[in-house]
């Protein structure tokens, strides 16, 4: 069995041991946090519905995640030609979908999706990039129930 590389992180969830080939890099980083490349994501609980995309640079930074497709199965998305060059997908099944969460404090039922902000992540090619939602109305490739259509 091959051993893979692991660095040790401080992670928003404590000390992490996380393998090099569960690393993401964002080229473009995340709104607001653009000079940010390198992101894992970290589960918090066993058949939890959220993560936390994990910053490998900086500790304190860690996005509370979710797939949308869970809480919204009619959820749809536009990825531009541009972004799909950038994530180097050759199906589907290499890209997954999530948004940024945001539950106050004491009040989990008025938790919040951005919707129109989503990260997409080729598992495969370990890139990632998020993908604001605007009407452009150029060539995009179209995700309906988790499923990637030629748009």
């Amino acid at each position: 069995m091959a051993k893979h590389k692991v660095k040790v992180i401080e992670s928003r969830l404590g000390r992490r041991e996380v393998r090099t080939d569960r690393i993401i890099h964002f080229p473009r980083g995340i709104i607001g946090y653009e000079e940010v490349r390198e992101f894992t994501l970290l589960q918090i609980q066993e058949n939890a519905p959220l993560h936390v995309l994990q910053s490998m640079e900086r500790p304190g930074l860690g996005l509370l995640v979710a797939d949308p497709f869970v809480f919204l199965p009619d959820y749809s998305l536009h990825v531009g030609e541009a972004e799909q060059k950038l994530l180097q997908a050759d199906s589907a099944t290499d890209l997954a979908v999530l948004v940024t969460a945001s539950i106050p404090p004491g009040k989990p039922e008025e938790t919040a999706l951005n919707l129109l902000g989503p990260i997409v992540i080729n598992h495969r090619a370990h890139l990632g990039l998020q993908a604001p939602q605007t009407d452009s109305g150029g060539p995009a490739r179209v995700f309906v129930r988790g499923q990637l259509l030629e748009g």
